[in-house]
């Protein structure tokens, strides 16, 4: 199954993009899903049907599906928010506040993840198009899997080497100790989460599978969120195969005070096309009405991709490399564009055989191949595009491994 994430910043157009993509992808016979994730859903006023938590036939080979937040805490979590709550209550904290601390951080994204990865083995679609939350939001989402999963593996492991071996036996003989032993259908709710979104990345990083395509105005804070963002999909060496310039104002000889804006948005396109060469860029003009419905959809889609299938793989490049230095040595390369830009240091730690790249806020721990695993990170240095990390035998380096660019 051929899977396309949009993303961008607030208010770009994203989802007409997006729902723009579906449509034309399902007219030419691809059996299609449109989903969306952000939790302030304009997906169904975009294809002007009322959407549900459930895939809901729109048109011929079309599908769509907003994702209920909601719906899904209550299916797939309650059973362990009510335990949290009820430890949280025992312990005297407010009704209100115990019921909060039962649901975690990121159980919103993660829910949205776990359907990605239950479509793509189902098979049952031949594209899944995805449209995200605003950037900032969907890079949060593809930083959970890791930061989250450490959470879901301490709870089972309490599970498996404390609580049944130590605490179950004494809570025959103390009902306050049983009340903090969860039931086996909390572990099981754990579990099957922790199942749903395991291997997610893969999935995301697969570029012969998926892959990101960034929908953007002619504006500078939207620009440099746009380049923040494909420097940060680098990082999880997830692939961005086309961007999408929106809403330009059209070429007319006099368009009185919209002149200068067409100025402004001139000079902006052409920086866009030079900062994000060589990914394809289409464009896609401001409309004269709202793009709402299948009629002004249809007419996007022609400006977006004219004749060309939406499915196709637009852009391929493989923004992690491993070269072969010497007989002694490697350089792991890790393409991050618009690093200067991003005014933020980067910072590489090493710890065994993973290796964690720090870019602001954001985090990506790579498992090195076996043959770079016995080796020591010794140096890192930015070229170009790309943060070049230096591997050699610990014979041939210091006591330091890790550095800061």
């Amino acid at each position: 199954m051929r899977i396309i994430v949009f993303t961008g910043k607030g208010g770009v157009g994203k989802t007409s993009v997006a729902a723009s993509t579906a449509l034309k992808a399902a007219e030419m016979g691809y059996k299609t899903l449109i989903m969306s994730t952000d939790p302030a859903h304009s997906l169904g006023d975009s294809l002007d049907v009322e959407l549900g938590p459930s895939p809901i036939k729109v048109a011929d080979n079309l599908w769509g599906q907003e994702v209920s937040v909601y719906n899904d805490l209550n299916h797939n979590w309650e059973v362990v928010r009510a335990h949290f709550a009820d430890l949280m209550h025992n312990k005297g904290i407010d009704d209100v506040y115990a019921e909060e601390i039962g649901i975690l951080p990121g159980m919103e994204e993660l829910f949205s993840l776990s359907y990605i990865k239950q479509y793509n083995n189902s098979s049952e679609y031949d594209l899944l198009v995805v449209d995200c939350a605003p950037t900032g939001e969907t890079l949060r989402l593809l930083s959970l899997p890791e930061t989250f999963g450490w959470v879901l593996k301490l709870i089972r492991n309490i599970e498996k080497y404390a609580v049944k071996p130590l605490i179950r036996p004494m809570s025959k003989m103390s009902n306050k100790i049983d009340k903090m032993v969860a039931p086996s259908e909390v572990f099981e709710a754990v579990e099957n989460l922790f199942s749903a979104t395991d291997g997610i990345i893969d999935i995301l990083a697969d570029n012969k599978k998926t892959s990101v395509r960034l929908v953007m105005n002619p504006e500078k804070m939207v620009i440099k969120e746009s380049m923040r963002a494909l420097t940060y999909l680098n990082l999880y060496g997830i692939t961005v195969d086309r961007v999408t310039i929106n809403r330009l104002l059209p070429e007319a000889e006099d368009s009185g005070f919209l002149n200068e804006w067409k100025k402004i948005q001139h000079k902006y396109v052409d920086e866009i096309e030079k900062s994000f060469e060589p990914i394809p860029i289409s464009k896609a003009p401001m409309f004269a009405g709202e793009v709402v419905g299948q009629e002004m959809l249809r007419k996007m889609s022609t400006h977006v991709y004219g004749e060309e299938d939406p499915t196709q793989i637009f852009f391929r490049e493989n923004p992690v490399e491993i070269k072969k230095m010497s007989d002694h040595s490697f350089q792991l390369r890790l393409k991050l564009p618009f690093l200067a830009d991003t005014g933020m240091d980067i910072k590489v730690l090493q710890q065994g055989d993973d290796l964690t790249v720090r870019l602001g806020d954001n985090q990506k721990t790579i498992t090195l191949p076996i043959f770079l695993a016995g080796m020591q990170s010794d140096d890192a240095r930015f070229i170009d595009k790309w943060l070049c990390i230096d591997f050699k035998q610990p014979s041939e380096v210091g006591k330091k491994s890790h550095a800061t660019v």
